[in-house]
């Protein structure tokens, strides 16, 4: 048995926060499935109350835990953690995955661009502080899942502040593994969720259908669970427009912005644009 399959187990607690409705909500369907208790937290009250109705449903109400949170408030995340400690008595798993994507612009409105950072890596980084300590003491397997994005590696332009507080996640829980894999006795390991095109409510934008391209929570959750079976680190999902093959080039053409000293976002630089169309066909 793997490390992660040995967290996943019945009576077990996971935390998931932004859990009312999405990638979120998906995961924690999955974890309740597998007769986790749960604490779900969400900023959004009157959702996180019907989420954790459902919860209730597949592993009754004394398991889980609903508590309205704002995780960009280091306050709020500490009282989350108290209520869950002193509710289920210990901690296995933190789905640090709470996130807003508003759009930005370069230089549009400051709070704009304070929220997105505050909600989006604040959070990250307060709920990993708050939690992962303890995890770590405990000296039991655990799992710190963060939930990053393609746009926080490729970082396209359009959305500067999305891009800057996912590109920060990455970093973070890079060395967030770094840091955990390091300490003697530990036996909490972090990865890094990479979703593609998913058809939540973060991403519809109005939509009421989802498109054709994009992947279900449901099927992101699915991908993450067997990523983690295997032990992967970076959890890079596809989606039904974006195989894994695009996403590597993608990357790999962003890192040689820097390698061959091209401008950035050289896929979209009239002077290179018809390059990466070549590099693209060629596959």
């Amino acid at each position: 048995m793997t490390a992660s399959l040995s967290v996943l187990a019945p009576s077990h607690v996971a935390v998931v926060t932004g859990a009312a409705s999405g990638i979120g909500f998906a995961a924690a369907r999955r974890f309740a499935g597998l007769g986790m208790k749960l604490a779900v937290a969400d900023h959004d009250e009157a959702a996180l109350k019907a989420a954790g109705q459902v919860l209730a449903t597949l592993v009754g109400d004394e398991n889980v835990l609903a508590v309205t949170t704002d995780v960009s408030r280091l306050d709020d995340v500490s009282a989350l953690h108290d209520q869950v400690l002193a509710r289920f008595g210990a901690v296995h798993l933190l789905m640090n995955n709470a996130g807003v994507q508003p759009g930005s612009a370069m230089f549009g409105p400051r709070e704009r661009w304070e929220r997105i950072l505050s909600v989006n890596l604040g959070g990250v980084v307060n709920g990993t502080q708050v939690f992962a300590p303890g995890m770590v003491a405990s000296g039991e397997p655990g799992l710190i899942i963060n939930t990053g994005s393609k746009q926080g590696i490729t970082t396209p332009p359009g959305d500067p502040a999305y891009n800057v507080s996912k590109a920060g996640v990455k970093a973070f829980t890079e060395a967030l593994q770094h840091e955990l894999r390091e300490t003697p006795g530990c036996m909490v390991s972090a990865h890094l969720l990479i979703p593609g095109f998913v058809f939540t409510p973060l991403a519809a934008k109005g939509r009421t259908e989802r498109p054709p391209g994009a992947w279900t929570p449901e099927q992101t959750v699915d991908f993450m669970m067997t990523s983690l079976a295997a032990g992967d680190f970076y959890i890079l999902c596809p989606d039904n427009d974006t195989p894994r093959r695009l996403d590597e080039i993608r990357m790999a053409w962003a890192i040689g912005d820097i390698v061959e000293n091209r401008p950035p976002l050289s896929r979209w630089h009239t002077d290179h644009a018809a390059a990466f169309k070549a590099r693209i066909e060629a596959g």
